[in-house]
């Protein structure tokens, strides 16, 4: 599913990335650990397209996405990878079912398709009665199911979640890391897990150490 070979980042002078290598299978649930500052968040943002590297290649499902254009790359990101952040980033202004259907708008789903598929991920995420709610109105575990939701709209084949349970308490980070085995064996997505909660990365099917910009 994901190929990354000698992934080189450097910000001015400070060099956050050595020379990473990743290789993660379909269907395998990575975590990704090491102290603050160690490069995991920096190596996630490259192989999401977020960022580009100073030196390296990244192929994602057989697609060399080092050599995309910026509007390819867009495409690319919005059909293929869900996001997972610590932060959930829903719009304020918008329910929870509108905010899921944002990532299917952009890629020119129809709304009643987009919504239908909005609805049946409430409903699998166990928040469908929260569709028309807003983010202000809902827990910080329902909002960040209704995150997983937002990543999951268009069928995307690999999911980079960026310590997705951060802000989460023992209970719901428990029941959010439960939910992505759940949906590993019913969709068989992929999913790499930069985290430092030490249950994940134990119950992962494998757990990648980063310190000072390499994988030891």
């Amino acid at each position: 599913m994901l190929e990354a070979v000698q992934i080189y980042k450097s910000f001015g002078q400070l060099p956050i990335l050595r020379g990473v290598d990743l290789s993660v299978e379909k269907g395998e649930i990575v975590s990704i650990v090491g102290a603050s500052g160690a490069g995991k968040s920096t190596l996630l943002h490259i192989v999401g397209t977020l960022d580009r590297p100073d030196k390296g290649q990244i192929t994602i499902a057989g697609t060399d996405i080092s050599a995309l254009n910026e509007k390819k790359m867009s495409l690319f990101r919005n059909k293929h990878i869900g996001f997972v952040f610590q932060f959930h980033h829903l719009l304020p202004e918008f329910t929870a079912l509108e905010n899921v259907c944002i990532p299917a708008f952009i890629n020119r789903t129809g709304k009643k398709e987009a919504e239908r598929r909005g609805m049946e991920l409430l409903e699998r995420l166990g928040v469908a009665h929260r569709a028309q709610h807003k983010p202000g109105e809902m827990s910080g575990g329902e909002q960040q199911r209704v995150s997983v939701a937002r990543a999951l709209i268009n069928q995307p084949a690999l999911i980079l979640a960026d310590e997705p349970s951060g802000n989460l308490d023992s209970e719901n980070a428990a029941s959010l890391h439960q939910l992505f085995f759940e949906l590993r064996a019913s969709l068989g997505q992929t999913f790499i897990i930069v985290t430092h909660n030490e249950e994940l990365a134990n119950i992962s099917d494998r757990t990648v150490h980063m310190r000072d910009g390499q994988i030891l």
